[in-house]
């Protein structure tokens, strides 16, 4: 595995995502408003790249383009993050309609390496659409993210990079996404073993906690030389009994842990020079 280009410790937030309701969880940011305010203060706090999921006006996840489009532009609009847009969008996504969210031109994408049991729904991910939104991640000069839930998504994606070759820019990264119901547990050995398993040509790699897993695996990804991702999106709780206020506190989290760990938390222009996204 290429060592890493920089040798602090790339944050990504990821605030909303499409499983938590608004009802449930007034905190979540939902509204384009919130997602600005968001990603200002989280982009203050260490993060250098943003996981976007969108919502509609009644707060239900959508990946209607003229919303991801807002999104994107406001985001650049407001600060200087790497914008990720979710290909995943909500587990009852069609297809078809997930390829169409590079349409909003980010500058990276998430892409899930197969489909995986989660909690008690199925997160469909098909090899032929798994090699149609890379494709099209090529085509469109966007950066992937390859979500990793299992050990077999990191054998998929040995398969993907031999067979279509490497990514825009050149650069493999990917996010171990840990302890989900269905996925790889969240848990240190689980994390060694996917990285040990980790293609040759992988430049960088992230992980993130789902639940009470969270602080578990930033720890292991950072004793590992990993990433972290953060956010209202894998875990709602800041310790035990204390629900998350704010997106800030879970990032402000991670950048101490990197700070303690000696790798401070990048800035947005070395976490592009990471990942060798588009100038956009």
């Amino acid at each position: 595995m290429t060592s890493a280009v920089h040798p602090g410790t790339l944050i990504t937030i990821a605030p909303t995502g499409a499983e938590t309701t608004k009802e449930a969880f007034p905190a979540l940011p939902t509204t384009l408003a919130e997602l600005t305010e968001t990603a200002v203060r989280c982009e203050a706090a260490g993060a250098s790249m943003i996981h976007l999921h969108i919502r509609d006006d009644e707060h239900r996840p959508t990946l209607e383009t003229a919303r991801l489009v807002a999104a994107v532009d406001a985001v650049r609009g407001s600060t200087s993050l790497i914008v990720q847009l979710s290909t995943g969008g909500s587990v009852h996504d069609p297809l078809d309609t997930r390829l169409t969210v590079l349409d909003a031109e980010p500058d990276s994408c998430s892409l899930t390496m197969g489909t995986v049991n989660f909690g008690d729904d199925v997160f469909s991910n098909p090899w032929p659409f798994i090699c149609d939104l890379y494709q099209l991640s090529q085509e469109r000069e966007v950066v992937p993210e390859f979500e990793l839930f299992d050990l077999g998504h990191v054998a998929a994606l040995h398969r993907l990079l031999a067979t279509y070759g490497p990514p825009f820019g050149e650069r493999v990264h990917c996010d171990l996404v840990m302890g989900v119901p269905g996925g790889m547990p969240g848990t240190a050995d689980a994390l060694v073993a996917a990285v040990q398993a980790l293609p040759a040509a992988t430049t960088s790699w992230s992980a993130t906690g789902i639940g009470r897993t969270s602080l578990a695996v930033a720890f292991a990804s950072l004793a590992k030389g990993g990433h972290l991702r953060v956010g209202m999106e894998d875990t709602l709780t800041f310790a035990r009994g204390v629900p998350v206020a704010h997106n800030a506190e879970l990032v402000e989290r991670a950048a101490r842990l990197a700070e303690i760990a000696q790798r401070p938390a990048m800035s947005t222009a070395q976490a592009r020079d990471l990942l060798q996204v588009k100038p956009r």
